[in-house]
């Protein structure tokens, strides 16, 4: 059973995600919160699989709410957020979010990118996530990060973190290079692991931070 704390100032709206969720044999939604503060005391308190978490609320928003719950490790963090260049989701991708879907999402993408996140993987929009990360990582300046980090990497890892940046699955990226999905897979777990990250998203934030993917370019 996979454990839900729903997000999101506005009543209407969780009662909405609640009768979607709660609809699913496998999903229970145990909590809901109206701001950022109550999100984080409930995830400690309830500790659940993946909190949906709402941008823009009153006390604390869903930002810093996302980077401390993150940090504590009580649950993994799916964002929502109803505007696709919204600068506050990329800050939260960067707090350790694991992924971010529109909040006019269809409920059959909702609850397989939950499922998604509470089996540990992320939830990466090819198209929003770029036109996220054109918009507020830069426009063919100079990187945040130092492409050094990238130095662990083969040559092919290098490849793969490329395609992951354009936001391909390991299915799309097998057929790009003509390589099995299984050796893609060993790729990716290679790669988060060099690199130390917790999953996808930031694996596309790190290649573009360091300048491996450009917008315009991803």
């Amino acid at each position: 059973m996979i454990r839900v704390v729903v997000v999101d100032d506005q009543e209407l709206m969780r009662v909405g995600f609640r009768m979607v969720l709660g609809a699913q044999a496998d999903i229970d939604v145990v909590g809901e919160a109206g701001d950022g503060a109550q999100a984080i005391r409930m995830a400690e308190e309830l500790r659940p699989d993946v909190v949906l978490m709402d941008v823009r609320m009153p006390v604390l928003d869903g930002v810093e709410a996302t980077k401390r719950i993150v940090a504590a490790g009580t649950a993994r963090v799916l964002v929502m957020t109803t505007f696709d260049l919204d600068e506050y989701v990329y800050s939260a991708l960067q707090g350790g979010a694991s992924g971010f879907l529109l909040k006019d999402t269809q409920p059959g993408h909702l609850v397989s990118a939950l499922r998604a996140v509470a089996s540990g993987d992320a939830v990466v929009s090819p198209s929003v996530t770029r036109r996220l990360l054109d918009r507020f990582v830069g426009t063919g300046g100079a990187p945040m990060r130092d492409t050094a980090e990238l130095d662990v990497l083969t040559d092919r890892e290098r490849e793969v973190l490329v395609l992951i940046a354009k936001g391909m699955s390991n299915l799309e990226i097998a057929e790009t290079l003509f390589l099995s999905e299984a050796t893609v897979k060993t790729h990716v777990g290679r790669i988060l692991a060099k690199l130390e990250l917790r999953d996808r998203v930031q694996a596309v934030v790190l290649a573009y931070e360091t300048g491996l993917a450009r917008p315009g370019l991803a």
